[in-house]
């Protein structure tokens, strides 16, 4: 008994326990716990289709979250993760590179942990946007271009001795991709009495890749025949590198249509979680904006313009080929975001942007009856 007491005695042993630091952590995960059984899930709305074609349309309402954006819960699974890493500590800086609606959650769930927030953002945000990040406690550090966004955010948190939370790289490993209540599993259990509780197809965009990984994943988990269309947009980069199998493939630019759309293919995009992609015109994502607004009476944000250009092109392709089954697709944010871009008729013309035809092309194929 006393030679194992000596040979246990003597292992090489570092102990670096922080009582007060895990004390701080736990409080943290806690409260972003405690805001997520306060959140109600989002909506599933039924976008009506003519009913003899048999295909049903709905749109998951991530605008209804508390910081009005899908990147709500993004945001709340970056923070989650971060901590219980030990990248977070009292009064560290967090940083974010974003082009808008991220850093408005981010900055929300920095104030409920008592941190300070920067994010750092291209010049062309939205105003509303920028508006929304200050208002939740954060600060905005401009760009130039999207292509500055994470080499300027590395910088200032080295310099300050903070963490950047890096959405590009985190957000497909930060969600649980096989359920705990992620965007997948929430549409498949809403979907779970409807005449096709199976989607034929899931339209979303890329922007992180985090989304279309995390659904991409988990339907193959739950080994369903539903199928994952990523939608991109000009002055992006997952479209080529999907098609050539290349991530490394850039672009030049940044993409019009904030929120989703990068000039490399990030980290978080996984390719092969992808049944398929198409390429949208940025005068065609707005067109689909406006469209869908006037359908539903209230603005949406182009993102989600972006998603029901793809949806139609894929409503066109199941009528032609006599299929029937649903199709499920994102109301990314509120289009009062971009009351001064995408809603402003003078400032789309000045992008030179010809979206009438667009709008009357998705009106033909998404008709009420």
């Amino acid at each position: 008994m006393t030679e194992t007491t000596t040979l246990l005695s003597g292992l090489a042993d570092v102990n670096r326990f922080d009582a007060e630091q895990r004390a701080w952590v736990a409080e943290r995960v806690r409260r972003l716990d405690a805001d997520a059984r306060r959140s109600a899930d989002t909506h599933l709305w039924r976008l009506e289709l003519p009913e003899t074609w048999g295909i049903d349309l709905y749109l998951k309402d991530e605008s209804t979250h508390p910081t009005g954006s899908l990147k709500h819960r993004l945001a709340r699974s970056l923070f989650t993760y971060a901590l219980v890493n030990g990248w977070l500590g009292p009064g560290t800086l967090v940083v974010e590179a974003s082009s808008g609606s991220t850093a408005v959650s981010e900055a929300h769930f920095a104030r409920m942990l008592d941190l300070p927030f920067v994010a750092v953002v291209p010049r062309s945000t939205s105003p509303e946007k920028i508006r929304l990040i200050e208002a939740e406690g954060g600060r905005c550090h401009f760009v130039d271009r999207a292509d500055q966004m994470c080499a300027e955010s590395h910088r200032l948190a080295a310099e300050h001795g903070g963490h950047f939370l890096d959405q590009f790289t985190y957000a497909e490993r930060a969600t649980d991709w096989r359920g705990h209540n992620n965007i997948a599993e929430s549409i498949i259990d809403q979907l779970g009495e409807e005449r096709h509780p199976d989607p034929s197809w899931v339209v979303v965009g890329a922007g992180t890749g985090g989304t279309s990984a995390t659904i991409g994943r988990y339907l193959r988990y739950h080994r369903l025949d539903t199928r994952l269309c990523v939608v991109d947009v000009e002055n992006s980069a997952f479209f080529d590198g999907w098609v050539a199998n290349d991530a490394g493939i850039t672009c030049e630019g940044s993409s019009a249509i904030e929120g989703i759309g990068r000039p490399r293919v990030e980290p978080s995009f996984i390719r092969h979680a992808v049944d398929r992609m198409m390429r949208v015109p940025d005068a065609a994502s707005v067109a689909g904006a406006r469209f869908l607004s006037d359908r539903l009476g209230r603005r949406v944000g182009a993102s989600t313009g972006t998603n029901i250009v793809g949806v139609a092109a894929l409503v066109s392709e199941m009528r032609a080929a006599g299929e029937r089954g649903s199709i499920v697709t994102l109301l990314c944010d509120s289009g009062d975001r971009y009351a001064h871009t995408y809603f402003d008729d003078d400032w789309v013309m000045g992008k030179g942007w010809e979206i009438a035809e667009w709008q009357r092309e998705l009106e033909s194929v998404l008709p009420t009856r």
